[in-house]
């Protein structure tokens, strides 16, 4: 008879600092007491991370693995090794869930592929907490990553998404990196029709979040500083 496989547990992470007690569940910190094998994207943030909950881990018994944008598919295979060896196997993203705009998914993807039982476990998502709280639609919806950093295609990008928007009555999510907030911010006014309405959630679950929908025309009338704040940008076109 074989040996069971273990089970690849998708563990989200905080999304602001200092947030752990509120957000992360008993049952996310219930698998991390009991897990040993880790991929994750950052090995410093994860051990922070996992110390930060105060569970009582020895991280000198748990082995940790790097799962970027940059793994190949040929190193995932060898990652996901302990799995068919019969040990459980947790992704920890760098914030919020794996799987989810996150490279996680390429071990997820081969652990189906391999008869491996996925187990998502809940927790704060930037996109769709930023979602629920912008009064757009949550029937349709698309999230498209990162804008181009080129002002003319983002230009381009921008009033593409605001036409789809429109037409497929379809709330449009993205992001920036953090230190370019700004320049998409007066990108998106400088672009949006004015009627069209703009949803801004910056660092959610943190103690200066702040979720706010509002017109571009509005928005061109509030000051407002997002440098280097971790932001998710909504828009829907009506």
């Amino acid at each position: 008879m074989s040996k069971p496989k273990g089970k690849l547990f998708l563990i989200p992470n905080v999304l602001a600092d200092n947030t752990q007690d509120a957000v992360i569940t008993p049952q996310v910190k219930e698998v991390i007491t009991n897990t040993k094998v880790y991929l994750v994207e950052n090995l410093r943030t994860a051990r922070r991370y996992i110390s930060s909950l105060k569970l009582g881990v020895n991280l000198d018994h748990v082995h940790m693995e790097i799962l970027d944008k940059g793994t190949s598919p040929e190193f995932i295979n060898r990652l996901m090794q302990p799995l068919i060896n019969g040990a459980d196997i947790g992704i920890i993203s760098e914030a919020g869930c794996p799987g989810i705009a996150d490279p996680g998914a390429l071990a997820v993807e081969h652990a189906h592929k391999k008869g491996i039982q996925v187990v998502p476990l809940s927790g704060p998502s930037s996109m769709f907490m930023a979602l629920m709280a912008s009064g757009f639609s949550g029937q349709s919806f698309a999230f498209h990553g990162y804008l181009p950093i080129d002002k003319k295609d983002k230009s381009s990008a921008i009033k593409k998404l605001e036409t789809e928007s429109l037409r497929e009555k379809r709330a449009q999510i993205f992001m920036e990196t953090p230190f370019r907030n700004n320049q998409l911010l007066e990108d998106l006014l400088k672009t949006l029709a004015p009627q069209t309405k703009l949803c801004i959630a910056k660092n959610i679950t943190g103690s200066d979040e702040m979720i706010l929908t509002k017109t571009a025309q509005e928005w061109k009338e509030l000051p407002l500083d997002l440098h280097k704040i971790p932001t998710v940008f909504i828009l829907q076109s009506f």
